[in-house]
């Protein structure tokens, strides 16, 4: 197997080039599930946070050119520790002690906010795929400012009056959706807060 020195796995994840994706995966997922699967966690665990982890380092690389001090696997597996205390966290485990099996750096707390803003935008598109496709489309469309009177006519609707009502009411039912889900009260957010600062008329 090709070795990277971190900085070429920091380049490779940033052009989201799936040979080094491949490379890291294979050379450091077992130590991330080795230390999931030590700590009340299953395999399934395992990937979902080793995901959450490559997106928020990507994430991270591409908004603000994080620089990696320390060897790729260090700040990889620091990264999923972290993630996987939060996810404990919110699962009301009370165990506090980690089993470490490798080094681990404290990373800033851009990290930890990066990784609640991707768990409210998946809690966010999960609801809004329930809606239905019209109000899918309405809400779509408004995001993209297109006028409520072209969107009435791109839909087939009688007014702009009607495309207001029906965007206000498919806003207030995907608000209202989300305020229900369990995992709402984990994320530590005002409901209208997740929803009405984009869709403000």
């Amino acid at each position: 197997m090709q070795e990277y020195t971190t900085l070429e796995i920091s380049v490779g994840i940033k052009e989201r080039d799936s040979v080094v994706l491949d490379f890291v995966y294979e050379k450091y997922f077992y130590q991330i599930s080795a230390f999931i699967k030590k700590n009340s966690g299953s395999d399934e665990d395992a990937q979902d946070v080793y995901q959450d982890a490559i997106l928020v380092i990507y994430q991270k690389l591409a908004k603000e050119n994080l620089i990696i001090d320390s060897s790729f696997n260090t700040y990889l597996y620091s990264v999923c520790r972290l993630i996987w205390l939060k996810k404990l966290e919110k699962r009301k485990n009370e165990k506090t002690f980690f089993a470490d099996s490798e080094n681990f750096i404290n990373i800033d707390g851009e990290i930890e906010d990066w990784y609640e803003l991707n768990e409210r935008y998946q809690l966010y598109q999960e609801h809004f795929k329930k809606l239905s496709f019209n109000c899918q489309k309405i809400l779509e469309l408004f995001l993209a400012r297109i006028p409520l009177k072209e969107i009435a006519r791109i839909l087939g609707l009688k007014s702009e009056v009607y495309v207001k009502k029906r965007k206000h009411n498919c806003k207030e039912k995907l608000i209202e959706n989300i305020k229900k889900d369990p995992k709402f009260n984990s994320l530590n957010i005002i409901g209208h807060k997740l929803v009405n600062e984009s869709f403000k008329s």
